[in-house]
């Protein structure tokens, strides 16, 4: 089942002479389920990719379709709607809220958007996450492994049918790293959520179902990195 198609997808900054064509004719398409990593050098254009693919920044031309629905092609408060629905992000930087401890961290894109949180929801993530004894926890008690195992917990509460990683273990230190990887590893697989993340190690691409190369803004399918 097609979750994710993106066809002709270009975004330029600026124009004439000072024009940077960041994304440049990117096609291609993601099955519910799929985990694939985008690789690239600093500058290619994969972080542009996926703040379009996530509505985040708006291209030049082509469509980005999730679930059937043309994430352009709907209005601004709309979008914004079913962006908070249907894709999780995890960024970098943990991006928790400092007065909010473990689990109000996890719950907050619920409550932001008028729900409830189930509590097994919450158990069951707290302990996927290895995070059940830091439910209270401030995110300054915590490492920075922790935090981001945090971010994860944030961003799949909602069952996002879209995951989208920006360099989720480049915080990180090697052995958290991994630890990192093989939650989302274990997230694609046991909620059959399609994860899409962008990363500069290529040891982390290991898990992945296909791996993208973003170079000069275009983009090529390298498929899958698994024996």
């Amino acid at each position: 089942m097609e979750i994710l198609r993106v066809e002709k997808l270009c975004k330029v900054y600026g124009e004439r002479e000072t024009a940077v064509k960041a994304l440049q004719d990117v096609s291609f398409s993601m099955k519910k389920g799929e985990f694939a990593a985008v690789i690239g050098e600093s500058g290619s254009g994969k972080s542009t990719l996926l703040h379009c693919i996530g509505a985040l920044d708006t291209p030049t031309s082509g469509s980005i379709c999730l679930d059937g629905t043309n994430l352009f092609g709907m209005k601004e408060e709309e979008r914004t709607l079913f962006r908070r629905r249907k894709v999780g992000f995890i960024f970098q930087s943990f991006r928790l809220i400092a007065e909010l401890n473990v689990e109000q961290n996890i719950m907050f894109p619920l409550l932001l958007d008028h729900q409830k949180p189930k509590k097994e929801q919450v158990d069951e993530l707290l302990e996927l996450l290895g995070l059940t004894n830091r439910r209270k926890h401030l995110p300054g008690q915590l490492s920075g492994g922790q935090q981001q195992r945090v971010a994860i917990g944030r961003a799949l509460i909602t069952k996002p049918m879209l995951l989208l990683a920006d360099e989720p273990t480049g915080n990180l230190d090697s052995k958290s790293s991994q630890d990192v990887m093989d939650l989302l590893f274990k997230a694609s697989r046991r909620y059959q959520q399609t994860v899409l993340m962008i990363t500069h190690n290529m040891q982390l691409t290991t898990s992945a179902d296909r791996v993208f190369r973003v170079r000069d803004g275009r983009l090529t399918d390298l498929g899958g990195m698994q024996a």
